[in-house]
């Protein structure tokens, strides 16, 4: 794991216990801090207590005094942490050198941002612990993606690309594995970080070698004070870097267009990236559509900043396998085609799935983000008819009705089933919500996971 000095002796609360902040209270005691964790859900707190635990605890006097259940013996042997658990809404944070929170956290609306103001201490994340501990770690390089749409993909391009290279590369941040939970990387490595824009609210010193913005749609309005407060949390990846490291920002959106202008002075070390650059992606079998051209051409930019050759770039973009739950082909069936993007959670991260494919039928729905479906518009001469399920069910047929065949499924279990009946060989069944999962489902993944178990299904 990903270890600091800095962090010995000081005392952390950790709200949120999920991969990240599990992985968190590991290196905080690892290094040898004291950590007051909290999580509602019991069975996650009991997690980070079921090894047989080592090192040294609080006396019952020191719990007290903080109104805490005696702290628990820091379970990493080679640290000397104390690791106790309490809300931290509810315990004295003076002190404190920071309150270390999930992504997950509203924090516009969670009781914890004014608890730690009033104590004068900070709410961060595991990404600025990971950037507090880059100086203690191997010489490397980090690049940081963000952007409303395409991120994950073009991440994991990077980093596939970076390892056909011969690169040392670790994927982290809202991908793969917790950043903190990794093995630190042999000298002349690179840290790939996919990162949100609450990642970012909680970031305040992470210097990216190269940073990369792919657009800025409508997008988690809730957390934010209106669209201009969401596009300035991304533009705060580039605030943080130093001037001589590398820009890359698609220009496709005003928002992002404006970043882009903004960061003029920075001359050679700004690249933007123009929409509706015709490139051949034919060779790409995995990155095909307009979307894809623009990650690609994003990741390809990001990969020649950090020095990769041509010849290593050309073979990762052929190799590039995908990501599960985005447009993800799980099978043919009596030569219907059933495509899991369960991963479009917007109605903009669906419009690229409509565009890219041909007679639809077409699966959407859960808990809307946006009250309109404008941004697939362009693309519903695509759709033979529409299958709505979840929250969003009844809204959305009023909103395709006149457009198209729609029908309420209510379930996805379902609309797979009507789907069924109705497709015809040469169509496409296309799970691409454009709404959140979690009115039915625990997260995307577990959504995708369920279609695609339901496909396979299918006799």
């Amino acid at each position: 794991m990903i270890t600091s000095p800095s962090w010995r002796g000081e005392r952390y609360a950790v709200l949120g216990l999920a991969r990240s902040g599990q992985a968190t209270v590991r290196a905080l005691l690892a290094s040898g801090a004291e950590v007051v964790a909290w999580d509602k859900d019991e069975s996650k707190r009991d997690t980070l207590i079921a090894p047989p635990l080592q090192g040294r605890g609080w006396g019952g006097a020191e719990s007290a005094a903080l109104g805490q259940a005696s702290p628990t013996p820091n379970p990493s042997p080679e640290g000397e942490g104390l690791l106790s658990f309490a809300d931290p809404v509810e315990t004295d944070l003076t002190g404190f050198a920071g309150v270390v929170v999930s992504p997950g956290v509203p924090l516009n609306r969670h009781p914890i941002a004014e608890k730690a103001r009033a104590a004068g201490v900070p709410v961060i994340g595991d990404i600025e612990l990971f950037a507090q501990a880059r100086g203690y770690l191997p010489s490397h390089h980090v690049v940081g993606i963000t952007g409303t749409n395409g991120k994950s993909t073009t991440t994991a391009l990077i980093h596939h690309i970076l390892e056909t290279a011969g690169i040392p590369a670790r994927l982290g941040g809202n991908i793969g594995l917790p950043i903190l939970g990794e093995e630190p990387l042999p000298v002349g490595g690179v840290y790939v970080l996919e990162l949100s824009s609450y990642q970012i609210d909680l970031t305040f010193t992470l210097d990216c070698d190269v940073a990369v913005l792919l657009n800025i749609t409508p997008d988690h309005l809730d957390r934010y004070d209106g669209f201009d407060a969401y596009a300035a949390s991304k533009a705060r990846l580039f605030a943080m870097q130093s001037k001589d490291h590398d820009a890359v920002i698609g220009i496709g959106d005003a928002a992002s267009a404006a970043i882009a202008r903004s960061l003029s002075a920075r001359g050679e070390h700004l690249f933007k990236i123009a929409p509706g650059v015709c490139m051949d992606q034919s060779r790409w079998p995995s990155l095909q559509g307009p979307h894809n051209a623009q990650n690609a051409l994003a990741a390809i930019t990001a990969c020649q900043a950090l020095g990769v050759s041509e010849a290593a770039i050309d073979a990762g973009l052929e190799s590039f396998k995908g990501l599960p739950h985005r447009m993800e082909r799980v099978r043919t069936v009596d030569g219907v085609a059933y495509i899991n993007d369960s991963k479009a959670t917007n109605p903009d991260s669906t419009a690229p799935a409509l565009a890219a494919f041909d007679g639809i039928h077409w699966i959407l729905g859960g808990q809307a983000k946006t009250k309109d479906l404008d941004a697939c518009r362009p693309s519903f001469g695509h759709v033979r008819a529409a299958y709505t399920i979840g929250e969003a069910g009844p809204m959305f047929v009023d909103l395709l009705k006149d457009d198209m065949p729609t029908l309420y499924a209510e379930t996805l279990a379902h609309a797979v089933e009507l789907c069924r009946a109705a497709a015809k060989p040469g169509e496409t069944v296309l799970l691409s919500p454009a709404c959140a999962s979690f009115d039915q489902f625990r997260d995307y993944e577990d959504r995708g996971n369920t279609f695609r178990e339901l496909v396979e299904s299918l006799s």
